[in-house]
């Protein structure tokens, strides 16, 4: 079958970029030749090109349809534009239901037809995230596109992107490329897919994006062990690398020993994001004073030229650094919290300032429930967002936190509290570790839960795939803080807390009007918000409690509980046992909530466990169906009216079961509460077996119904088994 390769050859394509376009260009192509594909598309991506491989059918038979035409009896002149537009004759047309159909039988279109026409609307609107115009042409491409080689079978598909003198400058398919721009420059000749990327290779392109990074890898890795060393992992900078240069060349480079004090941190910050270093270290840990620079052309020196020019140019960018690092430290870390005050958290929630003041009274309360000393909490709270205010953190944001810990030490500050400042936005990702310290722990907690609380206050949370603010995020990380930790934290409690403290920060930053009410209100002595000027949240019932909370506490404690439910099933767990025990009651203690999920896993995949389930399923099916009818059918059933033995006998079990599933929760005995479920299976079989529910004598149905009420109200007690998938 026919082979086409398709290559795309512009001026340099932003790294980030390349993956997606070869994705796209991949999945366009695709669904506009579909009935051609045998197989999936290779794509390929590169710093000068996009690339796609495919075998296709010679040709492909379109299906016959019909065209329905104008009505019989219309104007001839109606008749004869129709016959023009689908170059047909007379004697092709019927009648049928009054109009002229013309049918119109399958043709064949050949692979080169199709891709003629179907790739240059394709190319004109290839979805970058940003284009370019350039010359007289009316073409956008991320870069100035040079060359479009496109082949079907060996033969060169023919086609245009531009019209009149764009056509002189590149942007009409043919059968060329170029190699390396340096060490091959020219264009040459391909024949197939096979030809291309060995002409390339020969020419020092490496067309793989793979490949190029696992040469990098190997590469660096191997001068760094020939110098006693290892590499600091970072795939990250592996396959944005990858995206800089077609042909790998890895050399190393030396830091200047004059640089080697400073944080190995703010070195690598350096390194890696003003010039694409690869940091080195010692076997120990310690930094070395070497890096490594991946160059794209082998210098006939041995690359000693452009590991020099590196090393002046990293020399440089490391005396900015060491500039920020003794600027900073002339002054304690406490000192750049006023300048917090200028700086905008979020139009909605007033200022960095204000956020640390949050910040400090939530962790002071977080801190004994977590053993941490409340005084360290709060202090450390404190000072867990001042490093923003530093010239080091302006200039290399991803390290807040990092130098925070460092200013703290420098500062005199306590070990735990320095500590705490740097792992407080810990964890950032799945494969990154959550805090253990106590003090650590209450400050991550309470920089996470403010962020949700906040944002959940003033209308800004998550709506299908957006999340701007990371909010799913902040809930995971004090899932896993949680978990991980197994800290018995009363959620509701600090929820409630941040929400009160986000909704005054709320109120303070909509304006002077509110801001005045708000000093009014505090100056008369108001201690509660809820009859503040200007508050419109909504307190509602805990259900299943008779504690009342602000609705957005509520919201929040959902919204941790369906993250937690999807981590689960990241973990391949039973999720829907959260959210069968969630159901029941919302349970703000994760720890406690997860020990009932446990319990109830061990009840559905026991022996009893498939017949309770479906029982229960039968029972709520006829209450919903029933209820519908003359429900609700509520209260407890008459004991006069249980005529059948297995009725009785149902609710005898029930009135011993019920009762006692409820102690075993209070005392957090969720095994023993599962196994008082459980022993209502004999009677609810013998129940649904022998006993017609929906009996002849009204009062008799009626009782039935108000049994099975009773069953399923103390089994939703326990969990709501019709959340439990399978």
């Amino acid at each position: 079958m026919p082979e086409l390769l398709l290559e795309l050859l512009s001026e340099e394509i932003p790294a980030r970029m390349q993956a997606r376009a070869a994705e796209d260009l991949s999945r366009l192509l695709s669904a506009r030749i579909a009935p051609l594909l045998e197989g999936e598309p290779r794509a390929f991506h590169g710093p000068r090109r996009l690339t796609l491989t495919a075998t296709l059918r010679a040709a492909v038979v379109t299906e016959g349809r019909e065209e329905r035409g104008p009505r019989v009896g219309a104007p001839e002149q109606a008749l004869q534009g129709f016959l023009r537009k689908h170059g047909a004759a007379r004697e092709a047309l019927s009648e049928q239901n009054g109009f002229w159909v013309l049918n119109k039988p399958g043709e064949r279109v050949e692979s080169a037809a199709m891709l003629a026409r179907e790739l240059p609307p394709l190319l004109r609107g290839f979805p970058w995230p940003k284009s370019m115009r350039w010359g007289a042409s009316g073409f956008a491409w991320v870069r100035p596109l040079r060359r479009v080689l496109c082949l079907l079978d060996g033969e060169p598909v023919r086609f245009a992107l531009a019209e009149g003198a764009d056509e002189a400058h590149g942007l009409v398919s043919g059968d060329t490329t170029e190699g390396h721009r340096v060490m091959a420059p020219g264009a040459f000749a391909v024949r197939g897919f096979a030809d291309y990327e060995a002409g390339l290779r020969q020419r020092r392109v490496v067309l793989d994006a793979a490949e190029r990074a696992d040469l990098i890898r190997k590469g660096v890795a191997s001068l760094a062990a020939g110098e006693a060393l290892e590499v600091v992992p970072d795939e990250a900078l592996v396959a944005e690398v990858a995206g800089l240069v077609e042909w790998p060349v890895p050399l190393l480079g030396r830091i200047d020993d004059a640089f080697m004090d400073l944080p190995p941190e703010v070195m690598r910050s350096t390194m890696r994001a003003n010039q694409k270093y690869f940091s080195l270290r010692r076997p120990g840990g310690g930094a070395a004073p070497r890096f490594a620079v991946v160059a794209n052309i082998e210098a006939t020196d041995g690359g000693a030229a452009v590991a020099a020019g590196n090393e002046r140019v990293l020399r440089a960018r490391l005396s900015d650094a060491r500039f920020f690092w003794d600027l900073d430290r002339k002054q304690k870390l406490e000192d750049f919290l006023p300048k917090l005050d200028s700086v905008v958290f979020h139009a909605k929630l007033g200022t960095q300032g204000e956020r640390v003041r949050r910040l400090e009274a939530l962790a002071a309360l977080i801190a004994p429930m977590v053993g941490a000393n409340m005084a360290l909490a709060a202090r450390a709270a404190r000072l867990a967002k001042a490093d923003l205010a530093s010239g080091m953190v302006g200039e290399f944001p991803e390290l807040q936190g990092v130098m925070g810990r460092y200013y703290a030490l420098n500062g005199g500050e306590d070990a735990r509290i320095a500590d705490a400042v740097g792992t407080h936005y810990q964890p950032l990702g799945p494969n990154d570790g959550v805090p253990r310290e106590p003090t650590a722990v209450a400050v991550a907690l309470a920089d996470k839960l403010d962020q949700l609380a906040g944002f959940f206050v003033v209308g800004e949370r998550p709506t299908g795939s957006g999340d701007p603010f990371a909010l799913r995020r902040s809930a995971l990380g004090v899932i896993r803080i949680v978990r991980e930790n197994g800290l018995r934290l009363a959620l509701l409690h600090v929820l409630e807390h941040a929400v009160k403290e986000a909704e005054a920060s709320a109120l303070w930053a909509q304006g002077e009007p509110l801001r005045r009410a708000a000093e009014e209100f505090e100056r008369h002595g108001g201690t509660d918000l809820a009859s503040m000027p200007g508050r419109h949240s909504q307190e509602v019932q805990v259900p299943g409690s008779d504690r009342w909370v602000n609705q957005a506490c509520l919201d929040l404690l959902h919204f941790l509980a369906e993250r937690l439910r999807v981590q689960l099933r990241a973990e391949g767990a039973r999720h829907d046992l959260v959210a069968a025990v969630f159901g029941a009651a919302p349970d703000d203690d994760l720890v406690r909530l997860l020990a009932r999920a446990d319990a109830l896993k061990a009840l559905v995949e026991g022996p009893d466990g498939p017949n309770l389930l479906t029982a229960y399923r039968r029972a709520a099916n006829i209450l919903r169906i029933e209820d519908k009818k003359d429900g609700p059918h509520t209260g407890a059933p008459d004991p006069a009216l249980l005529r059948a033995p297995e009725e009785a006998a149902l609710a005898e079990a029930l009135d011993r079961a019920a009762p006692a599933a409820r102690e075993r929760l209070a005392a957090e005995d969720f095994a023993g509460a599962m196994a008082e479920l459980a022993a209502l299976r004999p009677p609810l079989d013998a129940f649904f077996d022998r006993v017609t529910v929906n009996d002849a004598d009204p009062e008799l149905r009626r009782n039935r119904l108000r049994l099975l009420a009773s069953l399923r109200d103390a089994m939703d007690a326990v969990a709501d088994l019709s959340k439990i998938e399978g």
